[in-house]
């Protein structure tokens, strides 16, 4: 009887050590609400490649923001996609081998490469044609710094 209530006690004990630690762990964090809570734009479509491109770096940035994961990034960008963009992305999973394998610079290469077509060349002549004419500095050193994300060829 005295080792059964040895064991009783220390298994009481162990109880209280262990509510103890579970009481001083800050609860886990909700990244999906965290990433929701910022009321990102949805993407569907649009035959400007900087609206394209726009919308894939705000993403970007919350996800960042809220410390998600490759695969949580690939998940919830995902979710923000409606329409043609949903149906894109519905297409290139069901096409993949293997879909939960999808990494975020796979999302993102292949989503620019399908959402920035053709009109990228014309940005890229329009950088290489830009001038200052009647914009003020600023306009112009604005303009130049969001053309010349297109300038170097990287997603051509």
């Amino acid at each position: 009887m005295e080792q059964f209530l040895a064991a009783q006690t220390q298994l009481l004990a162990n109880m209280a050590n262990t509510m103890t630690a579970m009481q001083q762990q800050p609860p886990p964090r909700d990244k999906h609400r965290e990433f929701m809570s910022h009321k990102l734009p949805t993407f569907t479509s649009s035959p400007n490649p900087l609206d394209v491109d726009g919308w894939l770096k705000t993403v970007e940035r919350m996800l960042n923001i809220t410390q998600c994961s490759d695969r949580e990034k690939v998940l919830y960008a995902s979710g923000r996609l409606e329409g043609p963009a949903a149906d894109w992305w519905d297409a290139y999973t069901i096409a993949h081998a293997n879909a939960n394998d999808i990494t975020w610079e796979e999302f993102r290469t292949n989503f620019r490469s399908h959402h920035i077509p053709s009109g990228l060349m014309k940005l890229k002549k329009e950088f290489l044609a830009l001038k200052q004419g009647n914009m003020t500095v600023t306009e112009y050193r604005d303009k130049f710094i969001q053309l010349s994300r297109y300038a170097h060829g990287g997603m051509c």
